[in-house]
């Protein structure tokens, strides 16, 4: 299981020609819980203009939708589902709500105004990708301890709850295809004075860049 999303649900709003543009993004699991978030902004914000949607879900991004609710057909719903998709994110929900300001933006100035209010959004709360990594638990002496930091720049690795008794434990998380060649440095670093023992999945969450394919 492997996919990318937004680091944490929240909002970001710009102005545009005196609208006002308020995009609230969600992380979400199920169609189910889409909608529901859906249906609660709306709720929030039954005096705007419009309130549309577009979300993704699943780990291979099977069920997408968007609603321009309102908006000339193809202005708002498709625009934010097209941001969502070049950032290959999944299991999140965006609802940008409109409050009319006067002026007509357009098709054009539409389709700009929902899809950068998605891409404000997702700049300002950031992207991780959510995979499957093993533990590996690893078991040294103060002195082994000393030495850890170097293996782990060395390999780019980050140690985990770390715990200090009268030896260290420490975690690593690595990708599986991975796991086999770790154990053989770490072997080879401490010649063979070393006990480590696999643990466990976890998910594990890796912030990473934004990017767009159509960039």
């Amino acid at each position: 299981m492997e996919f990318r999303t937004i680091t944490q649900d929240g909002a970001a709003e710009q102005d545009i020609k005196k609208s006002r543009f308020l995009c609230q993004a969600k992380r979400v699991e199920t169609e189910e819980e889409a909608r529901a978030f859906i249906q609660a902004v709306k709720k929030e914000h039954y005096k705007a203009t419009h309130n549309c949607s577009a979300f993704i879900v699943g780990e291979k991004s099977e069920i997408k939708r968007s609603s321009d609710d309102g908006e000339p057909s193809g202005t708002a719903g498709v625009p934010m589902l097209g941001v969502l998709e070049n950032h290959d994110l999944t299991n999140v929900c965006v609802v940008v709500t409109r409050y009319f300001g006067g002026i007509k933006l357009g098709a054009g100035g539409l389709i700009r105004a929902y899809a950068s209010s998605v891409a404000l959004a997702i700049k300002e709360l950031g992207i991780v990708q959510r995979k499957e990594q093993t533990s590996l638990q690893v078991e040294l002496s103060y002195s082994q301890y000393q030495e850890y930091g170097n293996f782990l720049k060395e390999h780019e690795l980050e140690e985990f709850d770390t715990q200090f008794t009268d030896k260290v434990q420490t975690l690593l998380y690595l990708d599986k295809e991975n796991l086999q060649a770790i154990q053989a440095a770490l072997t080879d670093f401490y010649q063979g004075k070393v006990i480590y023992q696999e643990g466990g999945i976890r998910e594990v969450e890796i912030p990473q860049p934004l990017y767009d394919k159509q960039a």
